[in-house]
């Protein structure tokens, strides 16, 4: 850091005595050199701090509430104007800059450690209740972007304050350091999320972990190298004021498991017996024991409930298999296994591929005595082979051509889908089509989101099929499977839609479904595309 320093550079006109003037010579532990470096230090790990409290808002937001576009935009917005509203309340404290900067790292460590466990819990524990309880972790995710901008965007006035005490130079150079500093510091923290923390940690660890270094930087930097400008009792208060933050984060570490096991109850009820954080996505697998229908969710939203799972696998898969070459067959998604048992019914199949992203799903469906005697050990058969990647790469990449292509992927309405609902991602589709082969889409509830159902229609057509939507009932109506997870069981859909497409026109064997479908249509829906989804909402 410090060959970034211009130690000659001059001061502008009015500035304070250089360092040597008499009875102006800063009161360092360190030389004045040493001195700047560990303040740049200091800013360094504040900002890889910062930038984890950033990432993990708008990870567990997008988690616990949906879309995660929007989250990301509320969380940005919100922090990067209350950061610009911390710089300027905190230029009143410039004057007791060490104080106020071991202040602000101390109640910083503390909200910004414990963001995740609180809207964590208020997800879990308020939003059953209704009213405007049920949007209280939306409302709490406003505030703690609000409170940690405001507090990051505190520390440079102070920051700036510091290191030029030690040795003043031009407002360029010191600003140029001190932002040098911060951006390589959050590059570090914006890559130590996804790749270290989330995945050895899990989000509330890792942010208490966070939280705990902030706390230890900022107090040994103001102690360690200012503490000559607090007063004996601003000491002693700053160490009581870390020893309470580190004690809170230190107890919430100790107990993080057992209030994850608490909230997941709260979240999804008794009898939670899989519970895994993979880098894709948490998996919970419930029931399938003792007479009860097992359950399969992933990122809190149903995909599997044995209620009515066969229903909607069938409707998914017969009609694209009943008529028609079936001997090559390409799933995309369908980690679970259910999609592949109905399609290893049908006589004449004699490979089956299955572009799964997340690997730790097809494992627990190969495993789990629950849900792999659920899809009949579809995994065991030697005519199945799973490839562990995304279902555009593989489309993208693949040489092969298929009778039948089934995409059994997450609803269109969630923001991370959207490109596996777009007219590149059928036109893909399409490219991998044998000259007679049918494609059949899952396109979510026909009844509650008419317009995304459409949608999809619509983007099938743009990419050169032609289709014929379906509607089908029955489904289970005791949970919300839709994009947003935190809509009751009052909102959640009571169908499934469906739309079969292929080169020509193709035929389906539910007439009756094809008119429930239609009567539903929306005319005019533009599609949706990899630059222009169309989905939200």
């Amino acid at each position: 850091m410090t060959g970034v320093i211009d130690p000659h550079a001059p001061a502008p006109p009015g500035a304070p005595p250089l360092e040597g003037a008499p009875g102006e010579r800063p009161r360092l532990p360190v030389r004045a050199a040493t001195g700047r470096f560990l303040v740049l230090a200091g800013v360094f790990v504040c900002a890889a701090c910062g930038l984890v409290y950033e990432l993990e808002l708008v990870a567990l937001a997008s988690y616990l509430i949906g879309d995660s576009v929007t989250q990301a935009s509320v969380v940005l917005s919100v922090m990067v104007f209350a950061m610009g509203l911390g710089s300027l309340i905190a230029k009143r404290l410039r004057s007791h800059a060490a104080a106020g900067f071991g202040a602000i790292e101390a109640l910083l460590a503390l909200v910004g450690g414990c963001s995740a466990m609180a809207l964590y819990a208020t997800f879990a524990w308020t939003g059953p209740w209704g009213g405007v309880w049920e949007g209280g972790s939306r409302h709490l995710l406003v505030v703690f972007s609000l409170v940690i901008g405001l507090l990051i965007g505190a520390e440079v006035p102070l920051l700036m304050e510091l290191i030029q005490r030690i040795r003043r130079q031009d407002a360029g150079g010191a600003v140029a350091d001190l932002f040098a500093a911060d951006y390589v510091g959050a590059l570090v923290g914006g890559l130590a999320f996804p790749f270290l923390l989330l995945p050895l940690l899990g989000q509330l660890t890792g942010t208490l972990i966070t939280g705990t270094v902030n706390a230890i930087a900022g107090a040994a930097l103001v102690l360690g190298l200012f503490r000559q400008d607090l007063t004996r009792r601003g000491r002693r208060l700053l160490v009581a004021a870390n020893l309470v933050v580190l004690g809170l984060l230190a107890s919430a570490a100790v107990h993080v498991d057992d209030f994850e096991r608490a909230a997941r109850q709260a979240v999804y009820g008794h009898g939670v017996r899989v519970a895994l954080q993979t880098d894709v996505q948490e998996i919970v697998l419930i029931g399938g024991s003792d007479g009860r229908p097992l359950s399969l969710f992933l990122d809190g939203r149903l995909r599997v409930s044995g209620r009515d799972e066969r229903r909607y696998h069938e409707a998914l898969v017969h009609p694209v298999m009943h008529k028609g070459p079936r001997a090559r067959v390409l799933v995309l998604g369908g980690g679970d296994g259910l999609a592949v048992r109905e399609v290893l019914r049908h006589t004449g199949v004699r490979q089956v591929d299955v572009a799964e992203l997340d690997a730790a799903v097809v494992r627990l469906a190969r495993t789990d005595p629950a849900l792999s005697a659920l899809n009949k050990d579809a995994f065991g058969d030697p005519r199945v082979r799973v490839v562990n990647t995304d279902a555009f790469v593989w489309l993208r990449e693949t040489r092969d051509t298929y009778d039948v292509v089934i995409s059994d992927l997450p609803d269109p309405g969630i923001t991370a889908s959207t490109k596996l609902y777009s007219q590149e991602f059928y036109g893909l589709a399409r490219r991998v089509l044998a000259e007679r082969g049918r494609l059949v889409v899952h396109a979510g509830p026909v009844a509650s989101r008419p317009r995304v159902f459409w949608t999809v229609d619509a983007t099938l057509r743009a990419a050169g099929l032609r289709t014929v939507p379906y509607r089908v009932g029955g489904r289970d109506s005791g949970f919300a499977a839709g994009p947003d997870r935190a809509r009751g069981p009052a909102g959640a859909p009571r169908d499934w839609g469906f739309v079969l497409a292929s080169r020509t026109t193709p035929v389906l064997s539910l007439p009756g479904a094809a008119r429930a479908a239609e009567r539903t249509r929306l005319p005019g829906l533009p599609p949706s595309t990899l630059v222009h989804p169309r989905y939200a909402g």
